[in-house]
């Protein structure tokens, strides 16, 4: 564990050197060395190359920032000493080594990016195209520029470990990374490094502790919680802050090099910020005219920089079939509102909404910060006041108005859409109410903050499955939403007249520290097995036999499993893993594969039959290379 740990930590630093030589903050360095990694990429595609031409310009960029980096003067996001930045990467260490022993073996979503890391790895002619599930398919809307893809295949390449190694326990790696963005966040948010502490309290209690064996943190290694939650949001929040604190062109620079990898890494997560981002701008006007100009800029630029990237992807997404939805598909199981019962509440294909009681599911956290969004009123003059009000109400307004949701789901599919709920600004609620409670109840706060913990926990702990079965209460969404409007009217109207009500040092930390403690207690830290196709014997065949690009035959489950264990290319994939677009073609390939079983004949060349027992019965593919129990392998006819 410990060898595999060192290599996996080794190979991520050396890729973030570059830009943590270039912009001494730890999101900083996260959003530069991932736009330097994207301008290698590009390079890459461009020229047919592999992998290994992507580290050789990293390490020429790394060189050549040396000498940049030491005459460079400190442009921390920090305030005051040091201790807690490093408290928190001393923590975070222990904890990814605690994550280590939870994090499980691929499968479900990992697989899919499993498979895109492993061509990534063992292609020497790259091209967008080519690291997809068909030799004849396209790009995929979400991930069309495989820029967290290369991330993860660069530290497979520099470690010399397995990609699958690396998709599963690369996570631990992160997870420090992620705590010191999340407090870099904090600090440049509420411009108190207690408070930053703070906001990593109520992040682990709402994404680790509330739900078992880690939580969202067990999925850093994935693009869609390395791009959200846990690592880019935070990092665009936290520069986008310390900007509006010194607006310079070196920090305009980052903020605009935030939006870029997080429109490439997850294409739909840069305007869900942006939204969060817009909701704070209008706010924050109201109580502060004379910052409009510089909200301006930061909004415009990072709506500049990310709107560059999804340009060039609106031809990919318009191939989509889940892009503008037809009725029949709003409601279907493929794309629709039956894919996630309970989560909306639908009065027709074309008025719906999230269920309030979806955006509550996540447990203690987020119902206690909903709750204390109107505190913020208390604090009309500060930053972060007005990105819990304005960010909270914009987001629910959004997520809950029934002519506004729909298009939502709209431009961004369905799936897309409903984590927008996940942009609520919870973790600097949580903070901004403890700070305010603790100014106005001084010590009293500990033992509420407590007895409030222990008791949320008890009485709503979280709905974490796939399937919504309760959910959380209600009345938090509406005290938020409702609460949240009249509090930001009231500072519109008052402006300057209100008093600021809140407290910066160590009793707000305290507090969430002392609320998400029993969430700590209850949770389990049991490793999840989830459940794993394929035998050993078949994998080595494949791996053996098969030469990478080669186009492999099996039923659509098997296939899925299949991309990811070998370099190969799937005649037939699992439709709800695919992009439908009319290139890939997942339900007519399945159709095909199904006709294979009945006649024999397959539409288009393959080179490799595999046949799982358990699915297809005794149907035979003579001769066969490998046989086992449950698994045949043969070559293509």
């Amino acid at each position: 564990m410990i060898e595999l740990y060192l290599r996996l930590a080794g190979a991520t630093l050396l890729l973030l050197l570059p830009g943590a030589l270039l912009a001494r903050s730890a999101s900083g360095a996260v959003v530069t060395s991932l736009t330097l990694l994207f301008g290698a990429l590009v390079v890459v595609f461009a020229t047919g190359s592999s992998l290994t031409l992507a580290l050789w310009l990293l390490l020429a960029v790394t060189v050549a920032a040396i000498p940049l980096g030491l005459r460079r003067a400190s442009d921390s996001l920090l305030l005051g000493e040091r201790w807690p930045w490093l408290a928190v990467l001393g923590g975070g260490i222990a904890f990814g080594l605690v994550l280590w022993r939870m994090l499980p073996e691929p499968a479900g979503d990992a697989l899919f990016h499993l498979a895109r890391v492993r061509k990534l790895t063992a292609f020497d002619d790259l091209s967008l195209e080519g690291i997809g599930e068909f030799a004849d398919g396209g790009l995929h809307p979400g991930y069309a520029f495989p820029l967290w893809h290369g991330f993860l295949g660069l530290v497979a390449e520099i470690a010399r470990v397995d990609p699958a190694l690396v998709v599963r326990n690369e996570a631990s790696v992160l997870a420090p990374l992620a705590l010191l963005v999340v407090y870099e966040a904090g600090v440049a948010v509420f411009r108190s490094a207690w408070l930053g502490l703070a906001t990593v309290a109520a992040t682990l209690g709402w994404l680790a502790f509330a739900s078992s064996s880690g939580g969202s943190f067990r999925s850093l290694a994935l693009p869609a919680s390395a791009g959200g939650r846990l690592l880019l949001v935070p990092a665009a929040l936290a520069l986008v802050f310390a900007y509006l604190r010194e607006p310079t062109r070196a920090r305009l620079l980052l903020v605009a090099a935030s939006a870029f990898v997080l429109a490439v890494v997850h294409p739909t997560y840069a305007p869900f910020t942006l939204v969060v981002l817009a909701g704070f701008a209008l706010a924050r006007v109201l109580v502060a005219r004379p910052e409009a100009r510089t909200l301006a800029t930061a909004l415009g630029v990072f709506l500049l920089a990310s709107g560059l990237f999804l340009a060039w992807l609106i031809p990919v997404v318009r191939e989509t079939a889940s892009f503008t939805p037809s009725a029949e598909q709003v409601g279907s199981r493929a794309h629709g509102l039956a894919r996630y019962p309970r989560q909306f509440i639908v009065d027709s294909p074309e008025r719906y909404h999230v269920a309030p009681a979806a955006i509550t599911r996540a447990g203690p956290v987020p119902i206690a910060a909903l709750c204390l969004v109107p505190l913020a009123l208390l604090a009309p003059r500060r930053r972060w006041a007005a990105l819990v009000l304005g960010g909270t109400v914009g987001t629910l307004v959004l997520l809950l108005l029934d002519p506004v949701f729909p298009r939502i789901a709209d431009a961004f599919s369905l799936s897309q859409a409903r984590r927008l709920t996940g942009f609520l600004p919870v973790a600097f609620a949580l903070a901004g109410g403890a700070a305010v409670l603790a100014r106005a109840l001084s010590w009293g706060v500990l033992p509420l903050a407590l007895a409030g913990g222990i008791a949320l926990e008890w009485a709503w702990p979280g709905d974490f499955g796939y399937v919504l079965r309760e959910g959380g209460p209600t009345l938090p969404v509406w005290i938020a939403l409702l609460g949240g409007i009249a509090a930001l009217a009231i500072a519109a109207v008052r402006r300057g007249r209100l008093r600021t009500l809140e407290r910066t040092d160590w009793l707000p930390a305290a507090a969430c520290a002392l609320f998400v403690a029993p969430l700590l207690v209850t949770t389990t830290w049991d490793r999840p097995r989830p459940p794993q196709e394929l035998s050993d014997g078949l994998v080595d065949a494949l791996r053996e036999r098969a030469e990478p690009g080669d186009v492999v035959l099996a039923d659509p489950v098997t296939s899925y499993w299949l991309a990811a264990q070998a370099p190969v290319y799937v005649a037939v994939a699992d439709p709800p893993h695919v992009a439908d677009t009319s290139e890939n073609r997942p339900y007519e390939r399945v159709e095909d594969w199904r006709r294979y079983l009945r006649t024999g004949r397959f539409p288009e060349p393959v080179d490799w039959i595999v046949l799982d027992r358990l699915r297809t019965g005794a149907r035979d593919c003579s001769p066969a290379e490998f046989s086992d129990a449950r698994y045949t392998l043969c070559a293509g006819p």
